[in-house]
């Protein structure tokens, strides 16, 4: 039944972890054992070989199961774990389920029946065959359930949200685990207004049998909307195209219904990471070993005051804020950690008299990402709501971390 499954079994009970071993050694599986959790953490996150499965008691004598399944998720994606809980324990479990965890089994448990929910953990399903890039919530990883499925399909399919939320690493994505990978993923950029008939026939030409991937498809001229359409007739190409929140306000006028219908058909709504306040320190972990790397003196983390910071914010500009405040962050920490004061520098001091520079950074801050998800991130068209330049809005954008 387990013939070759790596599995990793966290039990600090000398009892049960030798009847756990010796079963599943009997079934064929490969069992590392650890009784505690600072034991096990590294050969989870970091393995020789990769992990199968992790069976893990909810009670351990140097900390929880939870806290062990949540410090994974703050860098990667864990293996399926299956938790082992006495009855006191079952609501910790279901709150782990819930965070992204496969499943639990109470004590005390039929070993047959053991045997058929750790099978059925590593079962793959639509979630885990990628690794996750939306998050570890709930609405995350629902996303990422949509984004496989669409890899799986061969209709076009349109990416929404506010942003800085990746859609365009999703649509890669999307195009990578697809049966065209083998074939081009031509990117057009149609954010920028420059996108004129020629370019997209060009395009649409050399793509072949592979993906076409538009940025901001509400920006496409009614010319090259018409010619998107006569093409999709007629060749072979797959278009994945992302958007605004708001591409429906375009039509009828500025955008055809015949093609939005297409696209709305087969859409993905990316939630902002405001609604996912648990994604936005799932992002933080992992966006910062890189970030760390380029310093001469590493530093050893983020530490935990901060992180409740970043679950608390309400992140306007998602991704990207984020990846901006903790760059500056990373370089700008003093001691060991990276804290509060270095990710929110504009919150020192006198909290109820701000200066007049960080009240007016604040407020323009609010504005652009206002007018931002109004225009679904379109930058020129933010630029003539807040009747400012392209360039001085693209430089106050970089400025203040949008």
């Amino acid at each position: 039944m387990l013939e070759g499954k790596r599995i990793v079994l966290v039990e600090d009970d000398e009892i049960m972890g030798a009847s756990l071993v010796q079963r599943l050694e009997l079934e064929g599986a490969d069992v590392q054992w650890y009784r505690q959790m600072l034991r096990a953490l590294p050969a989870i996150r970091t393995p020789r070989k990769p992990v199968d499965a992790v069976i893990c008691d909810i009670r351990l004598p140097d900390g929880t199961g939870e806290e062990l399944y949540e410090t994974l998720t703050r860098t990667g994606h864990p293996p399926a774990f299956l938790f082992i809980t006495g009855q006191g324990s079952i609501d910790q479990a279901v709150r782990l389920i819930r965070s992204g965890a496969m499943d639990y089994i109470a004590k005390p448990f039929d070993m047959a029946q053991f045997l058929v929910r750790l099978t059925q953990v590593m079962q793959p399903r639509a979630d885990q065959e990628m690794p996750p890039e939306t998050g570890i919530s709930k609405a995350a990883r629902a996303t990422d359930r949509l984004v496989a499925d669409a890899a799986r399909r061969d209709s076009p399919v349109l990416l929404r949200g506010g942003p800085g939320l990746g859609k365009l690493k999703l649509a890669r994505r999307i195009h990578d685990h697809s049966d065209r990978r083998a074939a081009p993923a031509i990117v057009i950029d149609a954010l920028g207004g420059t996108v004129d008939s020629e370019a997209l026939a060009a395009a649409t030409a050399e793509v072949g049998e592979g993906s076409l991937i538009i940025v901001g498809i509400g920006r496409l001229t009614p010319d090259c909307q018409e010619l998107l359409l006569a093409k999709l007739r007629t060749a072979d190409f797959r278009l994945i195209a992302t958007a605004g929140l708001r591409l429906e306000e375009k039509a009828p006028d500025g955008f055809r219904s015949d093609l939005l219908s297409l696209l709305t058909s087969h859409e993905i709504v990316i939630p902002a990471l405001s609604e996912r306040p648990d994604d936005a320190v799932w992002l933080a972990g992992r966006l910062f070993p890189a970030l760390n790397a380029r310093r001469a003196k590493p530093l050893t983390g983020i530490a935990a005051s901060a992180e409740e910071a970043i679950r608390a914010h309400d992140w306007p500009g998602n991704g990207r804020e984020l990846r901006a405040r903790l760059l500056r962050a990373v370089e700008a920490a003093a001691g060991d950690l990276v804290l509060t004061s270095d990710l929110f520098p504009e919150r020192a001091g006198d909290a109820g008299l701000r200066s007049l520079a960080e009240v007016r950074d604040a407020a323009e801050r609010s504005q652009i990402a206002a007018a931002l998800e109004r225009t679904g991130g379109q930058v020129g068209e933010a630029a003539k709501l807040l009747r400012v330049s392209r360039t001085t809005l693209w430089e106050k954008m970089q400025k203040l971390g949008l």
